[in-house]
């Protein structure tokens, strides 16, 4: 049912969800916003963005894990390149968050000159 509802928020409502270039991002980051790794827990201990929390995208523990969050809050997001985080993103805009960034090319882009 968790499922079906998701999809169908997905499909009614448009993603509100902003990316943003690495420049762009940054900034946010040095605010101090709450960065969220949506990357398997392998991949965040080979290296992630200092300061941001893993709740793995890919696990049934997803939903429950990030309405631990405020929904009012602003979260940055990210996964390796881009799509995981986006789909990520989509989800926790279809259960209510409102201010969500998703960092452009992810993790490979952070990690680049």
């Amino acid at each position: 049912m968790r499922v079906f509802l998701f999809v169908f928020l997905w499909i009614i409502q448009p993603p509100k969800v902003e990316v943003l270039e690495k420049s762009q991002y940054l900034a946010l980051v040095e605010k101090g916003y709450t960065i969220i790794d949506v990357r398997t827990p392998e991949e965040y201990h080979e290296g992630h963005i200092e300061g941001a929390q893993n709740i793995n995208v890919k696990t049934e523990a997803f939903v429950t894990e990030i309405e631990n969050l405020s929904k009012s809050d602003t979260l940055l997001i990210y996964c390796r390149s881009g799509r995981r985080s986006l789909y990520a993103a989509q989800v926790m805009v279809s259960i209510g968050f409102q201010k969500i960034y998703d960092l452009e090319g992810g993790f490979l882009n952070w990690e680049s000159e």
